[in-house]
Protein backbone atom coordinates (compact mmCIF):
# COMPACT_ATOMS: atom_id res chain seq x y z
CA UNK A 1 0.00 0.00 0.00
CA UNK A 2 1.23 3.42 -0.73
CA UNK A 3 0.45 6.66 1.02
CA UNK A 4 -3.02 8.26 -0.13
CA UNK A 5 -2.48 11.27 -2.83
CA UNK A 6 -5.49 13.43 -3.14
CA UNK A 7 -4.06 14.86 -5.71
CA UNK A 8 -2.38 11.50 -7.71
CA UNK A 9 -2.75 11.47 -11.32
CA UNK A 10 -5.29 9.15 -12.93
CA UNK A 11 -3.42 6.48 -15.06
CA UNK A 12 -4.35 4.32 -17.75
CA UNK A 13 -2.38 1.24 -18.67
CA UNK A 14 -2.12 1.73 -21.94
CA UNK A 15 -1.88 -2.28 -23.09
CA UNK A 16 -0.17 -3.14 -26.60
CA UNK A 17 1.15 -5.88 -28.84
CA UNK A 18 3.89 -5.73 -31.17
CA UNK A 19 3.01 -1.67 -31.44
CA UNK A 20 -0.52 -2.53 -31.95
CA UNK A 21 -2.27 -0.11 -29.07
CA UNK A 22 -5.72 -2.49 -27.39
CA UNK A 23 -8.99 -0.89 -28.40
CA UNK A 24 -9.68 -1.12 -24.38
CA UNK A 25 -6.82 0.88 -23.66
CA UNK A 26 -8.27 3.77 -25.76
CA UNK A 27 -11.46 3.48 -24.68
CA UNK A 28 -10.65 3.78 -20.90
CA UNK A 29 -8.79 7.44 -22.17
CA UNK A 30 -11.90 8.67 -22.92
CA UNK A 31 -13.50 7.69 -19.33
CA UNK A 32 -9.64 8.68 -17.94
CA UNK A 33 -10.26 12.43 -19.12
CA UNK A 34 -13.64 12.34 -17.55
CA UNK A 35 -12.18 11.46 -14.28
CA UNK A 36 -9.40 13.70 -14.11
CA UNK A 37 -11.34 16.84 -15.69
CA UNK A 38 -13.09 15.97 -12.54
CA UNK A 39 -10.27 15.61 -9.93
CA UNK A 40 -8.69 18.26 -11.78
CA UNK A 41 -5.35 16.38 -11.84
CA UNK A 42 -3.34 15.10 -14.72
CA UNK A 43 -4.29 12.13 -17.05
CA UNK A 44 -1.21 9.72 -17.70
CA UNK A 45 -0.80 7.04 -19.84
CA UNK A 46 1.48 4.14 -18.93
CA UNK A 47 3.14 2.42 -21.91
CA UNK A 48 5.87 -0.18 -21.30
CA UNK A 49 7.37 -2.30 -24.51
CA UNK A 50 10.36 -2.15 -26.75
CA UNK A 51 10.82 0.96 -29.51
CA UNK A 52 7.07 1.84 -29.02
CA UNK A 53 8.23 5.37 -28.10
CA UNK A 54 5.85 6.16 -31.48
CA UNK A 55 2.67 4.97 -29.83
CA UNK A 56 2.85 8.24 -27.10
CA UNK A 57 1.50 10.31 -30.04
CA UNK A 58 -1.82 8.51 -30.39
CA UNK A 59 -2.40 8.33 -26.68
CA UNK A 60 -1.94 12.11 -26.53
CA UNK A 61 -4.05 13.05 -29.27
CA UNK A 62 -6.73 10.88 -27.52
CA UNK A 63 -6.76 12.76 -24.01
CA UNK A 64 -3.30 11.72 -22.02
CA UNK A 65 -1.68 14.81 -20.44
CA UNK A 66 1.34 12.25 -20.27
CA UNK A 67 2.94 9.15 -21.23
CA UNK A 68 4.86 7.46 -18.77
CA UNK A 69 7.49 5.23 -20.90
CA UNK A 70 9.52 2.53 -20.26
CA UNK A 71 11.28 0.37 -23.11
CA UNK A 72 13.45 -2.06 -22.84
CA UNK A 73 14.36 -5.70 -24.96
CA UNK A 74 13.07 -7.38 -21.93
CA UNK A 75 9.38 -5.93 -22.24
CA UNK A 76 9.30 -6.68 -25.77
CA UNK A 77 6.81 -9.97 -24.87
CA UNK A 78 4.54 -9.52 -22.09
CA UNK A 79 5.37 -11.50 -18.96
CA UNK A 80 3.62 -10.74 -15.49
CA UNK A 81 6.76 -10.81 -13.43
CA UNK A 82 8.50 -7.93 -15.55
CA UNK A 83 5.31 -5.66 -16.24
CA UNK A 84 4.51 -6.14 -12.86
CA UNK A 85 8.16 -4.97 -11.53
CA UNK A 86 8.01 -1.93 -13.38
CA UNK A 87 4.50 -0.81 -12.93
CA UNK A 88 5.08 -1.56 -8.85
CA UNK A 89 8.30 0.88 -9.66
CA UNK A 90 6.33 3.46 -10.96
CA UNK A 91 3.10 3.82 -8.75
CA UNK A 92 5.68 3.85 -5.40
CA UNK A 93 7.60 6.88 -6.99
CA UNK A 94 4.73 8.80 -8.56
CA UNK A 95 2.16 7.90 -6.21
CA UNK A 96 -1.60 8.20 -8.54
CA UNK A 97 -4.50 7.97 -7.30
CA UNK A 98 -6.24 6.34 -9.89
CA UNK A 99 -5.32 2.84 -12.17
CA UNK A 100 -7.36 1.32 -14.67
CA UNK A 101 -6.57 -1.51 -16.97
CA UNK A 102 -8.96 -3.00 -19.41
CA UNK A 103 -10.10 -6.22 -18.40
CA UNK A 104 -8.25 -8.07 -21.12
CA UNK A 105 -6.33 -11.25 -20.62
CA UNK A 106 -3.20 -9.13 -20.02
CA UNK A 107 -5.19 -6.70 -17.92
CA UNK A 108 -6.72 -9.61 -15.83
CA UNK A 109 -3.59 -11.27 -15.38
CA UNK A 110 -1.67 -7.82 -14.55
CA UNK A 111 -3.42 -5.89 -12.21
CA UNK A 112 -4.11 -8.51 -9.57
CA UNK A 113 -0.58 -9.16 -9.21
CA UNK A 114 0.55 -5.52 -8.95
CA UNK A 115 -2.75 -5.11 -6.11
CA UNK A 116 -1.45 -7.61 -4.36
CA UNK A 117 2.57 -6.06 -3.98
CA UNK A 118 1.07 -2.88 -3.65
CA UNK A 119 -1.29 -4.16 -0.77
CA UNK A 120 -4.16 -2.42 -2.64
CA UNK A 121 -7.68 -3.02 -3.54
CA UNK A 122 -8.86 -4.08 -7.27
CA UNK A 123 -12.53 -4.03 -8.55
CA UNK A 124 -12.58 -6.22 -11.75
CA UNK A 125 -14.63 -6.21 -14.91
CA UNK A 126 -16.19 -2.99 -14.01
CA UNK A 127 -18.73 -1.11 -16.67
CA UNK A 128 -19.02 2.33 -15.45
CA UNK A 129 -16.73 4.44 -13.25
CA UNK A 130 -17.72 7.84 -11.78
CA UNK A 131 -16.48 9.93 -8.90
CA UNK A 132 -18.32 10.49 -5.78
CA UNK A 133 -18.25 10.60 -2.23
CA UNK A 134 -19.05 7.72 0.76
CA UNK A 135 -20.36 8.00 4.30
CA UNK A 136 -19.05 6.09 7.00
CA UNK A 137 -22.36 5.48 8.95
CA UNK A 138 -20.79 4.65 12.55
CA UNK A 139 -18.59 7.47 12.52
CA UNK A 140 -19.53 10.02 10.31
CA UNK A 141 -16.78 10.90 8.50
CA UNK A 142 -17.05 11.57 4.83
CA UNK A 143 -14.57 10.58 2.23
CA UNK A 144 -14.88 13.36 -0.69
CA UNK A 145 -14.56 12.61 -4.82
CA UNK A 146 -13.43 8.46 -4.35
CA UNK A 147 -13.63 6.39 -7.25
CA UNK A 148 -17.16 4.48 -7.58
CA UNK A 149 -16.43 1.25 -9.17
CA UNK A 150 -19.88 -0.12 -10.76
CA UNK A 151 -20.04 -3.59 -11.66
CA UNK A 152 -22.33 -6.53 -12.39
CA UNK A 153 -22.67 -8.87 -9.32
CA UNK A 154 -24.27 -12.09 -8.43
CA UNK A 155 -24.13 -13.54 -12.00
CA UNK A 156 -25.56 -9.81 -13.68
CA UNK A 157 -28.73 -9.58 -10.75
CA UNK A 158 -27.44 -6.52 -9.27
CA UNK A 159 -25.27 -3.43 -9.78
CA UNK A 160 -22.75 -3.37 -7.03
CA UNK A 161 -21.02 -0.24 -6.28
CA UNK A 162 -17.19 -0.36 -4.73
CA UNK A 163 -15.15 1.81 -3.19
CA UNK A 164 -11.93 1.87 -1.41
CA UNK A 165 -10.84 4.93 1.14
CA UNK A 166 -7.88 3.85 2.94
CA UNK A 167 -6.03 1.60 0.81
CA UNK A 168 -4.85 3.57 -2.03
CA UNK A 169 -4.04 3.84 -5.36
CA UNK A 170 -7.91 2.97 -6.58
CA UNK A 171 -7.21 0.47 -9.26
CA UNK A 172 -10.18 -1.33 -11.35
CA UNK A 173 -10.09 -3.41 -14.77
CA UNK A 174 -12.77 -2.39 -17.46
CA UNK A 175 -14.53 -4.63 -19.33
CA UNK A 176 -14.30 -3.73 -23.46
CA UNK A 177 -16.52 -2.04 -25.06
CA UNK A 178 -18.38 -0.49 -21.91
CA UNK A 179 -16.30 2.59 -22.65
CA UNK A 180 -17.27 4.65 -25.60
CA UNK A 181 -13.84 5.01 -27.91
CA UNK A 182 -13.30 8.90 -27.99
CA UNK A 183 -12.34 10.53 -31.40
CA UNK A 184 -8.47 11.61 -31.96
CA UNK A 185 -7.62 15.42 -31.54
CA UNK A 186 -4.47 15.77 -33.86
CA UNK A 187 -3.55 19.07 -32.67
CA UNK A 188 -3.18 17.32 -28.72
CA UNK A 189 0.23 16.32 -27.47
CA UNK A 190 1.22 14.31 -24.32
CA UNK A 191 4.57 15.20 -22.43
CA UNK A 192 6.77 11.92 -22.67
CA UNK A 193 8.07 10.89 -19.42
CA UNK A 194 10.85 8.44 -20.05
CA UNK A 195 11.49 5.95 -16.65
CA UNK A 196 14.76 3.54 -16.70
CA UNK A 197 14.25 0.74 -14.66
CA UNK A 198 16.68 -1.61 -14.23
CA UNK A 199 15.56 -5.25 -15.67
CA UNK A 200 17.48 -8.57 -15.83
CA UNK A 201 17.06 -11.65 -17.40
CA UNK A 202 16.69 -13.39 -14.13
CA UNK A 203 13.28 -10.99 -13.83
CA UNK A 204 11.58 -12.89 -16.30
CA UNK A 205 10.08 -16.58 -15.79
CA UNK A 206 9.93 -17.58 -19.00
CA UNK A 207 11.55 -17.38 -22.31
CA UNK A 208 9.70 -16.98 -25.10
CA UNK A 209 10.90 -17.97 -28.69
CA UNK A 210 7.79 -16.68 -30.59
CA UNK A 211 3.94 -15.16 -30.09
CA UNK A 212 1.14 -16.28 -32.35
CA UNK A 213 -1.85 -14.15 -32.14
CA UNK A 214 -5.39 -15.32 -33.37
CA UNK A 215 -6.97 -12.27 -34.61
CA UNK A 216 -10.70 -12.65 -33.66
CA UNK A 217 -12.84 -13.52 -36.59
CA UNK A 218 -15.55 -10.38 -36.09
CA UNK A 219 -15.22 -7.21 -35.22
CA UNK A 220 -18.81 -6.67 -33.37
CA UNK A 221 -17.43 -3.78 -32.08
CA UNK A 222 -17.03 -1.60 -35.26
CA UNK A 223 -20.55 -3.69 -36.80
CA UNK A 224 -23.35 -0.79 -37.15
CA UNK A 225 -25.89 -3.60 -37.67
CA UNK A 226 -25.69 -6.54 -35.70
CA UNK A 227 -28.09 -9.70 -35.86
CA UNK A 228 -28.01 -11.64 -33.14
CA UNK A 229 -29.56 -15.27 -32.15
CA UNK A 230 -30.10 -17.23 -28.57
CA UNK A 231 -30.70 -20.38 -27.55
CA UNK A 232 -34.60 -20.04 -29.23
CA UNK A 233 -32.62 -20.36 -32.28
CA UNK A 234 -33.02 -24.05 -31.95
CA UNK A 235 -29.84 -25.50 -33.81
CA UNK A 236 -26.93 -24.08 -36.00
CA UNK A 237 -28.43 -25.32 -39.28
CA UNK A 238 -30.98 -23.03 -38.03
CA UNK A 239 -28.78 -20.33 -37.12
CA UNK A 240 -28.38 -19.59 -40.96
CA UNK A 241 -30.92 -17.60 -40.87
CA UNK A 242 -29.26 -15.21 -38.10
CA UNK A 243 -26.15 -15.12 -40.64
CA UNK A 244 -28.51 -14.67 -43.69
CA UNK A 245 -29.88 -11.63 -42.36
CA UNK A 246 -27.36 -10.07 -41.30
CA UNK A 247 -25.11 -10.63 -44.56
CA UNK A 248 -28.01 -8.86 -46.54
CA UNK A 249 -28.30 -6.33 -44.06
CA UNK A 250 -24.26 -5.64 -44.71
CA UNK A 251 -24.22 -6.34 -40.63
CA UNK A 252 -22.56 -8.86 -38.38
CA UNK A 253 -23.72 -12.26 -36.35
CA UNK A 254 -23.97 -12.14 -32.93
CA UNK A 255 -24.82 -14.83 -30.10
CA UNK A 256 -25.89 -15.09 -26.74
CA UNK A 257 -23.66 -17.28 -23.94
CA UNK A 258 -26.39 -20.14 -24.06
CA UNK A 259 -25.65 -19.94 -28.44
CA UNK A 260 -22.50 -20.21 -28.19
CA UNK A 261 -22.63 -22.65 -25.51
CA UNK A 262 -24.53 -25.10 -28.36
CA UNK A 263 -22.57 -25.18 -30.89
CA UNK A 264 -24.66 -22.83 -32.95
CA UNK A 265 -21.76 -20.05 -33.75
CA UNK A 266 -18.08 -18.93 -32.52
CA UNK A 267 -17.29 -17.75 -28.94
CA UNK A 268 -15.62 -14.53 -31.20
CA UNK A 269 -19.35 -13.59 -31.95
CA UNK A 270 -20.51 -14.08 -28.46
CA UNK A 271 -22.58 -10.75 -26.95
CA UNK A 272 -22.82 -9.93 -23.00
CA UNK A 273 -21.41 -9.73 -19.45
CA UNK A 274 -18.58 -12.45 -20.36
CA UNK A 275 -18.66 -11.19 -24.54
CA UNK A 276 -18.36 -8.12 -26.05
CA UNK A 277 -20.25 -4.79 -25.12
CA UNK A 278 -21.61 -3.44 -28.80
CA UNK A 279 -23.18 -0.01 -29.33
CA UNK A 280 -24.73 -0.47 -32.61
CA UNK A 281 -27.17 1.79 -34.71
CA UNK A 282 -29.16 -1.47 -34.87
CA UNK A 283 -29.04 -4.68 -33.01
CA UNK A 284 -32.11 -7.61 -33.92
CA UNK A 285 -32.49 -9.91 -31.03
CA UNK A 286 -33.94 -13.64 -32.57
CA UNK A 287 -35.18 -16.13 -30.30
CA UNK A 288 -33.10 -14.22 -27.40
CA UNK A 289 -35.04 -14.30 -23.78
CA UNK A 290 -33.56 -11.12 -22.90
CA UNK A 291 -31.37 -12.51 -19.53
CA UNK A 292 -29.66 -9.48 -17.32
CA UNK A 293 -26.11 -10.94 -18.63
CA UNK A 294 -27.30 -10.37 -22.40
CA UNK A 295 -28.92 -7.12 -21.81
CA UNK A 296 -25.26 -5.65 -20.26
CA UNK A 297 -23.63 -6.56 -23.59
CA UNK A 298 -26.06 -4.84 -25.69
CA UNK A 299 -28.74 -2.24 -24.33
CA UNK A 300 -26.76 0.54 -25.14
CA UNK A 301 -27.78 -0.02 -29.19
CA UNK A 302 -29.19 2.75 -30.17
CA UNK A 303 -32.54 0.69 -31.94
CA UNK A 304 -33.65 -2.51 -30.70
CA UNK A 305 -35.79 -4.55 -33.31
CA UNK A 306 -37.12 -8.31 -30.52
CA UNK A 307 -38.15 -11.45 -32.54
CA UNK A 308 -39.69 -14.34 -29.87
CA UNK A 309 -42.63 -16.27 -29.62
CA UNK A 310 -42.96 -15.50 -26.25
CA UNK A 311 -44.77 -11.87 -25.25
CA UNK A 312 -43.50 -12.48 -21.88
CA UNK A 313 -39.75 -12.21 -22.83
CA UNK A 314 -37.51 -9.77 -20.80
CA UNK A 315 -35.58 -8.76 -24.47
CA UNK A 316 -39.39 -6.62 -25.12
CA UNK A 317 -38.88 -4.89 -21.79
CA UNK A 318 -35.90 -2.73 -23.67
CA UNK A 319 -36.59 -3.35 -26.98
CA UNK A 320 -37.98 -0.05 -29.83
CA UNK A 321 -39.79 -2.85 -31.83
CA UNK A 322 -41.39 -5.98 -30.66
CA UNK A 323 -42.51 -8.68 -32.88
CA UNK A 324 -44.34 -11.94 -31.22
CA UNK A 325 -43.90 -14.70 -33.62
CA UNK A 326 -42.04 -17.98 -35.15
CA UNK A 327 -38.49 -16.70 -36.11
CA UNK A 328 -38.81 -18.93 -38.58
CA UNK A 329 -41.48 -17.47 -40.39
CA UNK A 330 -40.49 -13.93 -39.33
CA UNK A 331 -36.99 -13.89 -40.52
CA UNK A 332 -37.54 -15.62 -44.22
CA UNK A 333 -39.62 -12.73 -44.52
CA UNK A 334 -37.83 -10.09 -43.53
CA UNK A 335 -34.79 -11.60 -45.18
CA UNK A 336 -36.98 -11.43 -48.48
CA UNK A 337 -38.35 -7.78 -47.73
CA UNK A 338 -35.03 -6.58 -47.93
CA UNK A 339 -33.97 -8.64 -50.77
CA UNK A 340 -36.68 -7.15 -53.06
CA UNK A 341 -36.15 -3.44 -52.17
CA UNK A 342 -32.47 -4.05 -52.72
Amino acid sequence: MIEVNKQGEVWVFAEQHAGTLEDTSIELLSKGRQLADQLKVPLAAVLLGDRVEPLCVRLGQYGADKVYLTEHPLLNHYQTSSYAKVLDELIHKHKPQIVLYGATPVGRDLAPRVASALKAGLTADCTDLQIGRHEIPSTGKVYENLLLQIRPAFGGNIIATIINYDRWPQMATVREGVMPMPEPNGRRKAQIVRENISLLPDDLMLEILAEHRQPKKVNLKASRIIVAGGAGVGSKENFKLIWDLAHCLGGAPGATRAAVDLGFIDRDHQVGQTGTTVRPVLYIAVGISGAIQHQAGMSGSQKIIAINNDPEAPIFQIAHYKIVGDLNQVVPMMIKAIREKV
